[in-house]
């Protein structure tokens, strides 16, 4: 049997510093101009592109968290390979809402700078232990660069390419002996504060989303009404996470077996983490539109991003659970309809009753686990 490819580093190092936090505020932009789009095109397609973008770029994001956490940038080389990271994020923020048509070029230019800074900082601290992934990342941003010059469903089909090899290329790090050789190891406590604090930008981004569905809205008593109950539902999120299963998660990751330990923190960090962020950009577009008008009628679309936005993020949440083997999980399964039977209340009685349903329904997930966890009876996961 081979040497397990990694290992969770005993000892933690500094936590996650202001730098990495800075770029996260710039990869969070990300998140806000995906929302805007939404807002801005109710429809299919939108949603299909919103999806192929962010999956394309959390990628890359989880590849400079995971850099990170293995080079932390306390030298001023690192800091300054860092920061033209982020200038490539912020080049790929700025082209999102036309990244399918005329800023197509100017978002794989944005990307293919993405990929050399991480590339070269990984391959200086690994050398051949990078062969798994650093190769197909650049066949995906050719691929970019390629849809930005056609047009028509050649774009899509270039657009799939990345995030087919994205799949492959997390397959061959788990498998890939030349990370073992390079004694590659993650700092478990590093991992989970990153994607905490990230998940808590993210939710920053869905209260400022209320602020901006009320632009131009005169302020009345159901105005501020309406804020304070998005406010709350964005509260509701943060509780079904952040009341435990970031500790939980690394309890889980030192607890593991040491040949799983990657394909958890992959499967956590990266494909549950992929759902949940999405869910969160939904869900903050189908604030925004429902606060504008709160105590009417919304459309059908506007009530499916609302209440499917609660529900993707829950669906995330749960995937999060099941990689790390975190129970119970039974209750947020059983919420997933009830928050899809909300869509209906919002277009047919009003976006706050809508609202007020989704809060409810996850204060009880929360109020079952809560008498789950304290013993007044068994829950399974």
């Amino acid at each position: 049997m081979s040497a397990p490819a990694v290992t969770i580093r005993e000892d933690e190092g500094p936590g996650v510093t202001t730098l990495e936090l800075f770029f996260d505020l710039v990869f969070v932009f990300t998140l806000t101009q995906l929302t805007g789009k939404l807002e801005h095109d109710l429809s299919l397609e939108t949603l299909v592109q919103i999806v192929l973008i962010f999956v394309v770029l959390f990628w890359m994001y989880s590849g400079y968290v995971w850099l990170t956490n293995q080079v932390p940038p306390v030298t001023t080389a690192s800091r300054l390979l860092l920061i033209g990271g982020m200038a490539g994020f912020l080049v790929c923020a700025l082209a999102v809402p036309h990244a399918f048509d005329s800023d197509g070029v100017a978002f794989a230019v944005g990307f293919f700078v993405v990929i050399v800074v991480h590339s070269g900082m990984f391959a200086s601290a690994y050398g051949r232990g990078t062969l798994g992934f650093v190769p197909l990342n650049f066949v995906g941003a050719t691929c970019i660069l390629v849809a930005g010059l056609v047009d028509g469903p050649a774009v899509y089909a270039l657009w799939l390419v990345p995030i087919v090899l994205t799949f492959v290329s997390s397959t061959l790090t788990q498998r890939d002996s030349g990370l073992a050789e390079s004694g590659f190891t993650f700092r478990g406590g590093h991992l989970v504060e990153r994607h905490g604090l990230l998940l808590l930008v993210a939710f920053g981004e869905s209260v400022v989303a209320i602020g901006i569905g009320l632009a131009g809205v005169e302020l009345e008593p159901r105005t501020y009404l309406a804020a304070v109950l998005g406010l709350l539902l964005v509260s509701a999120l943060w509780w079904t996470y952040f009341a435990g299963d970031d500790e939980r998660a690394l309890e889980a990751l030192r607890d593991a077996p040491l040949r799983d330990q990657l394909g958890m923190a992959i499967g956590a960090f990266f494909y549950a983490f992929v759902v949940m962020l999405l869910g969160v950009v939904i869900l903050a577009a189908g604030l925004a539109l429902t606060i504008a008008a709160v105590d009417v009628r919304t459309t059908l679309e506007i009530a499916a991003l609302l209440g499917g936005g609660a529900a993707v993020y829950l669906a995330g949440d749960v995937l999060f659970r099941l990689k790390l083997g975190i129970e119970p999980r039974r209750y947020r399964v059983v919420a997933l309809p009830f928050l899809l039977a909300t869509i209906p209340l919002g277009s047919g009685v009003s976006g706050m009753a809508q609202i007020i349903a989704v809060i409810g329904v996850f204060v009880g997930v929360l109020f079952f686990e809560k008498r789950a966890r304290s013993g007044s009876f068994s829950a399974p996961g």
